[in-house]
């Protein structure tokens, strides 16, 4: 989703055989679709069609594994979010660009993984690294606005620290399963409500 998804991946990513890339993500898919608080490693091994030994060549435990599908999915995320915000072609477009892209990236991940995530502290905090990560991207696309006159002043950093603490709501399910939006739905609206605040 962010730069922070690249940073410490690089070496563990070269030292992985396209066999394992392809188990990881395989399981990335397997867990954002009905979360993994219920797996057990054996189970895994049934549904991944491998041994448990391919398990531990990921991580070392279940809480270990768990740890690295959550970084490989937000890792994957990086080119497709940026390609999205390079696309755009104005201060507007590309802040709206970034939180839609964010938005789509999230959407395969279920209800059940996302409360998985918040219970599994390793986890959640590789997706606090994330959000934190995000709103410094998206405190720079603020800044690069108003330099360049398509946003009105205000402090970069604070609608930043806003944004980022509605993806933890976003993430956290409770506040917007009231309203009855999806997590990629939040998130367009989220896009709209800052374009509107920050046009000059």
């Amino acid at each position: 989703m962010t730069p922070a998804a690249r940073s410490g991946t690089a070496t563990r990513t070269r030292r992985r055989t396209v066999r394992q890339e392809d188990l990881l993500n395989r399981l990335v898919a397997l867990f954002a679709a009905e979360g993994f608080a219920g797996f057990t490693l054996d189970d895994l091994v049934e549904r991944m069609r491998c041994s448990k030994t391919s398990l531990y060549t990921l991580a070392g435990s279940k809480q270990e594994l768990v740890v690295e599908v959550v970084k490989q999915y937000f890792r994957a995320s990086v080119p497709a979010v940026e390609a999205a915000v390079a696309a755009a072609d104005d201060p507007q477009g590309r802040v709206v660009a970034y939180l839609t892209a964010v938005g789509d990236y999230l959407r395969p991940l279920s209800r059940a993984f996302m409360d998985d995530l918040s219970e599994h502290t390793q986890a959640a905090e590789v997706y606090r690294r994330n959000t934190v990560a995000a709103a410094d991207r998206i405190r720079g696309l603020i800044a690069d606005g108003i330099d360049a006159g398509a946003f009105r002043e205000v402090h970069a950093a604070f609608a930043a620290e806003m944004v980022a603490a509605t993806m933890f709501e976003i993430q956290r399910g409770e506040m917007f399963s009231r309203l009855e939006l999806s997590d990629a739905e939040a998130y367009a609206e989220l896009a709209s409500l800052m374009v509107h605040a920050l046009r000059a």
